[in-house]
């Protein structure tokens, strides 16, 4: 049926693919992908013989009204990114956006993403976070990190190996060195790393050891602070009941 199809790919191990996924891959008309070259590795693994074609951030403005006709007229196109679910800190959403506002049916798979396996293993609550992707590089990072500062949710960040550092020490500045973080790195892969403490424990391992592979940080909400008489109740509660 044509549509556009979000296609999860693994992050890591190519192993973690549905079979839907694979599926879905073989039977479209036209596959887009973030990197062909990343692509097209995957895709001879999986055993489908087809050429995928760029699509990116960088023409992503230039090609979508395209695509969208092309579905129109009866092709099904299967998007991807390198790694993980298309349009969660990869290209994606413009199309899909496009797609929608012209009326096209779009489908996304269920599949790999880097966001949850990392928050499940971290120990720290998961019953409600939110997802803060990557922080801005220069412009608007030190206001959006003070806003962040009082979020009682648990967040959730993506990071290079090379701004990891430096991301958590601005966290500490403005978290507190003692706010619990876990941070996983290379996920999926053979040399897969989670890393908990404070931020400070988290710091030293990295300043010891050089960062490598893709990183996913998980921090701690701010906790509120209780008043005397809450702290009191909780105190009188947790005492042992006499016979």
């Amino acid at each position: 049926m044509s549509k556009l199809y979000v296609v999860p790919t693994p992050i890591g191990n190519l192993d973690d693919i549905t079979v839907r996924a694979v599926r879905t891959l073989s039977e479209a008309d036209l596959i887009l992908a973030e990197d062909t070259r990343t692509t097209s590795f995957l895709l001879r693994h999986l055993g489908i013989d087809k050429k995928p074609v760029s699509h990116h951030k960088f023409n992503e403005h230039a090609t979508v009204q395209l695509v969208a006709s092309r579905i129109e007229a009866g092709q099904s196109v299967a998007l991807v990114s390198d790694a993980g679910t298309p349009g969660i800190s990869d290209p994606g959403f413009l199309l899909v956006r496009t797609c929608v506002e012209r009326g096209i049916e779009v489908e996304t798979l269920p599949g790999a993403t880097a966001l949850i396996p990392a928050l499940v293993q971290s120990g720290l609550p998961s019953d409600r976070f939110c997802f803060e992707g990557f922080l801005p590089h220069k412009k608007g990072r030190a206001k959006r990190l003070a806003e962040l500062a009082s979020e009682p949710r648990t967040m959730i960040f993506y990071e290079s190996p090379y701004r990891v550092r430096k991301t958590l020490g601005q966290l500490a500045e403005v978290m507190g060195a003692d706010r619990e973080v876990s941070v996983s790195r290379e996920l999926t892969k053979k040399f897969e790393e989670t890393v908990r403490g404070t931020l400070a424990d988290v710091i030293s391992h990295f300043t010891a050891r050089e960062p490598k592979g893709e990183f996913v940080v998980v921090v701690a909400g701010k906790r509120e602070r209780k008043g005397r008489d809450e702290a009191a109740a909780d105190d009188e509660t947790a005492k042992p009941i006499s016979e």
